[in-house]
This record gives C-alpha cells, structure tokens and sequence, in this order.
C-alpha cells in the first residue's frame, strides 16, 4: 500500500525529506507546502535541489487547497511549530509527523491534540534524532542487553562550523557573544523541553523513580585567540563552545544524561570541561552509555560530517539533517497503521529504512 504524504516546508531538512520521500516504496509525494511566495509553483524536485527529479508536484502556500487534497500524512518541519495547524491537520483525519517535538509529552497539556487526534481518528508522532531518536531511543535498545542498569546517557559532539546558517549560529547560539549575554539565554529552558522529555521517557521505559525537576546546565568555553568560522571570525573571550546537560537524579545521584556538546572547531579554545585533544580524536559523533551487567558503549559516526567532507557542501546538505528527515520518512509507514492519538517510540513497531531501488 501507498501512503500519500505532504512535505510542510522545504528548508534543509524538508529537502532531504522530498528525496526520501520521492525514493521510498511505500509512500507517494501528493504535495508541497512553502513559505515564501517565491517557491510557489516550483517543482517539488527543484526544491529539493535536485536537477535529476522531477515530480511533477508543485509547491503550494495555500493551506486550503492541501488540506484538501486529503493526504494520508503530513510531514510537519517549518522553522516553528504551529500547534494549531497541527490541530487542524488531525481533526482533518491526516496524520502527523514532526521532528519539532511531542517525542514523550508526559507533562505537557496535550488536550487539544488528542481531541483532534479523536475527531479526526488520526495520529501524531514526535521522531527526529537529538532529541526524538538518538538521544533515547538507541540507549533504549542498547539496554535491552544488560541487566541491573545503574546509568545511561546519550552525548552528541558537534562541529557547527558545519551548520550554514550564521545568523542562528550567532543570534540564536550564541557563537561569538560575551558570558554575560550567555546568562541570559533562553536555549537551556529552550532545548530542555526536548531533551527533558528523553531523559523522562528513558526513566518510565526503565523503571526509574527520578527525585524530581532534572538538573540542567549550561557550560561555556571561549576563545583564546581568534577563530575563524562560517558566521565571521569569533574574537578571544567570547563563546567559542558550549555544553547543555540534563540529567535525572535518584537519591542525588545522577541516573540518566542528555547532553549535547557544539564548539568552532577545537583550536584556540580554553580548555576546562572542552577536552579539546579528545573531541579532535574522536571526531564528531554520539557516544552512548548503559552502564549495566554487562554494560554496552557505543559511539556512532556517519550522520555527523567527516574531516574530508567540503563545507560548502556540507551546509547545502549536512548528513545530520538528511538523517532527521529520514528518521520521519521511514516513521510514516507505521504511523499511517497506528490507532489515534499521540504515539511515541514506546507505542509503535520497530522503524525500519528501505533498500535501494534497482
């Protein structure tokens, strides 16, 4: 069966999801959804930036006409979420996929939703990878080979040199701002209610009884001397790497970790949490750990950037974003066959990609 499937928004990650989608067995590109008035009528192929496909569907900002089209899903990935779009898709009886949260909503108020997901009989599911995949969904499985678990974490380490978008790395980031502008930063509370809910859905799948709020914090680096980057060059005494950690204690003790490292490459940064000599030896990548009898570690390479890879085109197409977008494409097979309502990871069959075609 085919599952018909519209593309909401064509930034960097719903480009890379058109091509999964175009390329996916089971599924069938109906539509394109864009923001600017400049996209509209433009091949869906065009705007995946791909001169080799083309689709014959055509971008659309008329949200009328694609709600319309009664689509069997939606792949939700604008900059922002809009809750009350998602609510109209639902009630609609169209399904929703989105990277942009509801991974594990526990302790959100999701009464809306989940009476548009009864009206419409229709599904939402929250994936993506850091947080909605990596980040809880891999210790999840590594867990399932140890017994007695104590600790588990999930850590990401990136280069955002990579990430071509200067005016988020700086405004939004805050690459190249003063410690005292870093205090007064929203991104811990931001990306906390991400990755609040991959430390808790870890802890209910596990069994364990966190004391209470997650401890969260935000470390900074700075530069020494000045670093060249894609946002201009940062100068010394300014941010040059961070860390945000969230962690779920028992008893005062640290049980579960989320936590994401970014830094402009490893040079001319003050070194005290920044273990600069280890990050430049391990390269960018997750590392994983479920402490247990036996315990299992893993470190994963290949969705982040390789040392050999142009930026240019790195920033264009970043390996991290078409592994996002793939993480939702292959989500949708399932979704489409599951009851209504929001449906995590916990709730769902195994999310599988697909051979190449021949």
């Amino acid at each position: 069966m085919s599952y018909r499937v519209i593309q909401w928004a064509t930034g960097n990650l719903g480009r890379a999801a058109i091509e999964g989608i175009v390329s996916h067995p089971d599924l069938e590109l109906a539509g394109v959804w864009v923001h600017s008035a400049e996209k509209v009528g433009r091949d869906a192929g065009e705007l995946a930036e791909r001169a080799d496909l083309v689709t014959g569907i055509k971008a659309s900002n008329d949200i009328d006409a694609l709600v319309a089209l009664a689509p069997d899903c939606i792949l939700y990935s604008p900059l922002m979420p809009n809750e009350a779009e998602i609510i109209r898709f639902l009630e609609a009886g169209i399904n929703v996929v989105t990277p942009l949260g509801w991974f594990y909503p526990r302790d959100l108020d999701t009464t809306a939703i989940e009476a548009a997901c009864e009206r419409g009989n229709s599904t939402l599911h929250g994936t993506g990878i850091h947080p909605g995949g990596v980040t809880e969904k891999w210790p999840l499985i590594m867990s399932g080979f140890s017994r007695d678990v104590t600790y588990v974490s999930c850590e990401e380490y990136s280069d955002c040199r990579s990430y071509g978008a200067p005016d988020v790395l700086h405004d939004i980031m805050l690459f190249g701002k003063s410690p005292e502008q870093a205090k007064d930063s929203f991104m811990l509370q931001f990306l906390g209610a991400g990755f609040g809910q991959s430390v808790n859905m870890i802890a209910d799948a596990m069994g364990f009884v966190l004391d209470g709020p997650l401890q969260a914090t935000h470390d900074i680096a700075l530069a020494t001397a000045p670093i060249d980057t894609p946002m201009g060059v940062i100068k010394p005494g300014l941010i040059a790497a961070q860390r945000f950690r969230w962690q779920g204690l028992v008893n005062g003790t640290p049980v579960i970790k989320a936590e994401t490292n970014w830094y402009m490459g490893t040079d001319n940064i003050e070194t005290d949490w920044f273990d600069a000599q280890a990050i430049a030896e391990s390269g960018e990548c997750f590392t994983m750990k479920v402490e247990g009898d036996p315990p299992v570690y893993i470190t994963t390479h290949g969705v982040h950037p390789t040392r050999d890879m142009d930026w240019t085109e790195v920033q264009k197409r970043n390996p991290g974003m078409v592994a996002t977008a793939m993480h939702c494409v292959n989500s949708i097979p399932v979704v489409c066959q599951a009851s209504a309502g929001i449906k995590t990871y916990l709730d769902l069959p195994m999310v599988f990609g697909k051979a190449k075609s021949v």
